[in-house]
């Protein structure tokens, strides 16, 4: 019988939940994917370069076994697809959804049994819960495509942050995009001074944070302008704090195996406003 082991966070707690089936079948016999190690960051390297002995390759967004063969193992290794081919297919994905062509891809009960048994996200897309922003919809992507977390106000705590992690540590996901979107609930409560629950409080003060930045460089901005500022500098804001936040996910940033970029969605157009990496990337890693 397995010991349970003492968790030190709720971070923690979280990362564990996520890899329960992988230890469940370590019971069985089998290998568990192991989890990346905690402890100080390694140093800052160069981008790696996709050379010749980087197993890399466009995004396969069809996912068909090779000719004359059965099923592809779900559970085995798949070559990593380039950052930049990951982001042309969500930015195309956007451009069909807002000509009002868009293709559901990957979204039968076919797809479904596929993916029953294992998955393989190419992007981790971290956005508002609101309603109105469902990214599977407005980016035209499919079942087992893209990792999605959502929480108001498109915010990176700690729940957040181990999400994403385990996205890219355990799939090798190359890509987060984290969108927030115009006339944003959560912002707007903080920009307005509304006042919310504690729980709501403890969730929004990143948000406040970036409310307040938006104020400095931005004095003159006021009502609906400023709240969508505001949620602009908040996508920063999330993309700040998931690098301070994860060992992980900073050091894949270093050594140029994760690109983070950022994107406002538009509630009136449905197009995203993509805002491409984070410009401080350079000054949080070190």
């Amino acid at each position: 019988m397995r010991q349970i082991p003492a968790f030190r966070s709720r971070r923690e707690v979280l990362l564990a939940a996520l890899a329960l089936p992988a230890a469940m079948l370590a019971d069985d016999g089998k290998q568990a994917p192991k989890v990346a190690p905690k402890g100080p960051v390694a140093a800052p390297k160069p981008a790696a370069s996709h050379g010749a002995g980087t197993q890399r390759k466009p995004v396969n967004t069809r996912h068909e076994p090779a000719a004359g063969h059965g099923p592809a193992d779900p559970h085995a290794p798949r070559p990593v697809p380039h950052a930049e081919d990951v982001l042309k297919e969500l930015m195309a994905g956007n451009k069909r959804f807002v000509a009002g062509q868009s293709k559901h891809p990957r979204a039968t009960l076919a797809r479904v049994r596929e993916t029953s048994s294992g998955q393989h996200p190419y992007a981790v897309v971290l956005t508002c819960a609101d309603s109105r922003v469902p990214p599977e919809i407005f980016l035209d992507q499919g079942i087992g495509d893209i990792f999605t977390v959502r929480v108001a106000g498109n915010v990176a705590n700690n729940d957040e942050i181990a999400s994403a992690e385990y996205a890219v540590s355990h799939f090798g996901t190359p890509v987060c995009v984290v969108i927030g979107h115009t006339e944003c609930g959560a912002v707007s409560a903080v920009v307005n001074g509304d006042e919310v629950s504690a729980d709501i409080g403890r969730m929004v003060v990143h948000i406040s944070e970036a409310f307040q930045k938006t104020k400095r460089h931005n004095p003159s901005l006021s009502g609906k302008n400023l709240v969508n500022e505001t949620a602009r500098v908040n996508v920063w804001e999330s993309v700040e704090d998931m690098i301070k936040g994860s060992e992980v996910i900073a050091r894949k940033v270093r050594t140029g195996d994760l690109q983070i970029v950022g994107g406002i969605y538009n509630l009136d157009t449905g197009k995203v406003d993509w805002m491409g990496a984070y410009p401080g990337a350079l000054s949080v890693l070190h």
